[in-house]
């Protein structure tokens, strides 16, 4: 349960390798792509930091919750509310307070649902994603179903995100910062708990472990985090709505984790990057005769995440690390 290979942790030597050079690769890509690229890879960025968020409840602690995205439109409007019609407001205030506000929704939240199990927990955190977004959705006071522009991008000096330079490298710092901190947070005494809660809840409240007040604090972070991202995403869009507090962006949050590998902060930025590559193939498929194959793209990538979960249960990591697993026993024969 708390050994360091569950969940796919602790990932091959091969795997790391690939994921250093990946992170070469971004570092490097703004100065070898266009701009109109730079900023779809931020947007990925951006929704790695969304994936992570979700896999601390759901790949770590075993929660899996159908209304993360109301943590991440939250934080979005709240950055929307707080910047003024005519000039920038301050990066440095707006962001602290944009992530306290979707970790205090969290927590109020989380209060509520993390004392139901299974089943009932899903179907909670559903119901309450769609009562904040029916608030946002049916109150023209908070921009109803049009939304609220941001028109200026928040500005903190030397980090003046309306850069775009600026902006890639400073959601390339948060991304690292998040990844590092979860990954220190997993093998922390908190983290090796939310584990053994994931594994058997009985047993560790026999051991004398208070889960209500783990699961509320693992919530509370996670919706602190997807905070973080809707902050990010609605500086870069410069746009809000409703439709980020939506069933279909929990549901693709779950798919990224799916795809890369649960358990893993690195499988929920691999998953992130490969559900929306991929989401951007399928949309731009050709027409065939009489049938736009772009149009019916939720139809194909159902059909791809349900090949990969039935023939890559652990991911594109754990089927990474399975098959320099076998190369590596191939050599040693």
């Amino acid at each position: 349960m708390s050994t360091a290979k569950a969940n796919i942790e602790t990932l091959p030597r091969g795997v790391q390798v690939a994921l250093a050079l990946g992170l070469v690769a971004l570092a490097a890509f703004p100065f070898v792509g266009s701009d109109f690229y730079a900023q779809m890879v931020a947007r990925m960025m951006i929704m790695a930091i969304f994936a992570m968020s979700l896999d601390l409840l759901q790949g770590v602690t075993g929660l899996v919750s159908l209304g993360h995205a109301a943590f991440f439109g939250i934080a979005g409007y709240a950055l929307a509310f707080m910047t003024p019609a005519g000039e920038p407001v301050s990066l440095w205030w707006t962001l602290p307070l944009a992530v306290l506000g979707s970790a205090l929704a969290a927590l109020v939240i989380g209060f509520f649902v993390v004392r139901t199990h299974g089943i009932y927990f899903i179907m909670v955190t559903m119901a309450f994603a769609q009562m904040v977004f029916y608030l946002f959705f049916d109150n023209k006071a908070l921009g109803g179903s049009d939304g609220i522009y941001v028109n200026f991008k928040p500005n903190g000096g030397f980090f003046d995100l309306d850069n775009k330079l600026v902006f890639y490298y400073f959601t390339l710092a948060c991304l690292l910062g998040v990844y590092f901190f979860l990954r220190r947070l997993l093998f922390s005494p908190f983290g090796r708990a939310l584990a053994g809660i994931r594994v058997n809840e009985h047993r560790m409240c026999a051991m004398g472990f208070g889960t209500f007040g783990y699961k509320l604090a693992a919530f509370t972070l996670a919706g602190a985090l997807a905070g973080l991202a809707g902050y990010l995403w609605g500086a870069q869009t410069g746009y809000v709505n409703p439709e980020l507090m939506g069933f279909h962006m929990s549901a693709h949050a779950i798919m990224m984790v799916i795809l890369g590998g649960m358990g893993n902060f690195a499988g929920a930025i691999v998953g992130a990057f490969a559900f929306e590559y991929v989401l951007h193939v399928f949309k731009d498929l050709p027409t065939v005769g009489a049938f736009r194959l772009g149009k019916h793209w939720q139809l194909w990538m159902g059909l791809f995440i349900v090949l990969l979960v039935v023939f890559a249960p652990r991911g594109i990591l754990g089927l990474a690390g399975k098959l320099l697993q076998r190369k590596g026993v191939s050599h040693d024969q």
